[in-house]
């Protein structure tokens, strides 16, 4: 095995661990349109949740048919109707449905059960339930405009699938619903996503769509000043809803957005938008610190604030590699412990990517600034920005004239932030009597306004 490959994949490893434990026991509800599996995507989907399975995740499957019923639909001579974006299902819509319907769910419990060497199936068991956990109603006439047998989610039998997740099985639902009287009903894959995300209070839903996701302009054309939105917050994802059009086509920013607010406001904590287009998609918007897609959340997943004892762990996790490589100088457990209250983190999502730590000098109206670090995940991002002005504004609230860092390969990047370079005599005389002249370090100054 190559030197460059162990150089690579175990920094990679230790990164996505976090991820694996905080997503343990957790419950997914992933919705997968019919165009996915139209598009041959399914058995990479079908690897990656398996693998995301098998990290202890409960996942929920969806699928969704839409163009599979307008192939039966036109190989029997008949047009498919729509409005509002909702299926207009008349008698021979619903069998064509029910003929998609059971050719999906073949495929995809075909898929799942699959375990050739040397593919990422390989040892996997998967067991796949699925059931009449869907009761439905109907449409019913809108806009003079009778939907015969297209319906609405009534209910969800929470307490049967969360039975089978239990179970260690993958819940598998095809978009039908059931009357009371034993009546079909054709239904949405948005919509049971969505309703079967809130009824289980899930930790996440997520589509894996036809788009890339939200761009910040959302209704602009894509381009390098207008990149997917990663993370977008429950008011602005309600803002774009109110102000675009009418959503009728998979492909309009509002659509799957508009079931991603209502699984939001429904108590789902994260909502996602990825694109199938993208090999590995879901184990990039899963496992890596930005994912790839748009995520709607009913708040600000970063947060910058002060530590506490519970970060020790996730500190020293973050500043040992640049300890080993000689960027920082060593601390121990217990120094990160007894200084804790000096330290100021960036965490998102739960996970810690950056911290920097203010020792004060009273006496000589200054303060040393260490251990300024941020995840290579993070780099780039303005994290560094971020942590500096809050240590200057801790700083400035101690009654501080000045703070200063010691650095060794860093030095351009505090040049660049108004620091100034000075001799290690500069120093307060109790940090010069711990300054390491081995180290060499070149000591950099920033007056405080």
């Amino acid at each position: 095995m190559s030197t460059v490959f162990n150089f690579t994949f175990v920094p990679w490893f230790r990164s996505v661990a976090p991820y694996i434990h905080k997503f343990r026991n957790q419950t997914f509800v992933v919705g997968v349109p019919g165009e996915a599996i139209a598009a041959g995507k399914l058995p990479n989907l079908v690897q990656d949740l398996a693998l995301i399975q098998s990290m202890g995740v409960r996942v929920v499957l969806v699928h969704g048919f839409r163009p599979q019923v307008n192939e039966q639909l036109r190989a029997k001579g008949h047009e498919a109707r729509y409005h509002r974006g909702i299926r207009i299902t008349d008698s021979v819509a619903l069998d064509s449905a029910q003929e998609a319907a059971g050719q999906l769910r073949y495929e995809i419990e075909a898929a799942f059960s699959m375990g050739l060497p040397n593919t990422p199936m390989a040892g996997a068991t998967v067991r796949v339930i699925s059931g009449n956990f869907i009761t439905a109603r109907p449409v019913g006439i809108v806009d003079g405009i009778d939907f015969q047998h297209s319906g609405l989610v009534r209910k969800v039998d929470a307490v049967g699938i969360v039975r089978a997740l239990d179970m260690g099985a993958l819940v598998l639902l095809s978009p039908f619903g059931f009357s009371p009287t034993g009546e079909a009903f054709n239904l949405s894959m948005e919509e049971v996503a969505t309703s079967v995300a809130v009824a289980l209070q899930a930790d996440k839903l997520i589509f894996v769509t036809e788009i890339p996701g939200i761009r910040v302009r959302p209704f602009d054309p894509p381009g390098d000043d207008n990149p997917i939105d990663t993370e977008l917050p429950l008011a602005d994802a309600e803002r774009i809803l109110a102000e675009g059009p009418q959503p009728a086509q998979p492909t309009d920013p509002g659509f799957y957005l508009q079931y991603c607010v209502r699984a939001c406001k429904g108590g789902v904590e994260r909502s996602h938008i990825i694109p199938f287009a993208v090999d590995g998609s879901l184990l990039l918007e899963v496992y890596v610190h930005d994912g790839i897609g748009t995520m709607v959340v009913d708040e600000k997943l970063e947060s910058l604030r002060e530590a506490n004892a519970d970060d020790v762990g996730g500190i020293l996790q973050l500043i040992e590699p640049f300890e080993k490589d000689g960027t920082l100088v060593k601390r121990s457990r217990t120094e990160i412990e007894r200084d804790i209250a000096n330290y100021t983190i960036i965490e998102h999502d739960g996970v810690i990517f950056g911290c920097a730590a203010l020792y004060p000098y009273p006496e000589a109206r200054t303060g040393e600034m260490a251990s300024l670090t941020v995840s290579p995940q993070a780099q780039g991002q303005g994290d560094g920005e971020k942590l500096l002005k809050r240590i200057e504004q801790r700083a400035r609230l101690m009654g501080l004239e000045s703070i200063f860092v010691l650095t060794t390969r860093t030095m351009h990047w505090f040049l660049k932030r108004g620091f100034q370079p000075v001799p290690p005599d500069w120093l307060p005389e109790a940090r010069k009597r711990k300054y390491n002249w081995d180290r060499r370090s070149q000591v950099l100054v920033k007056r405080l306004g």
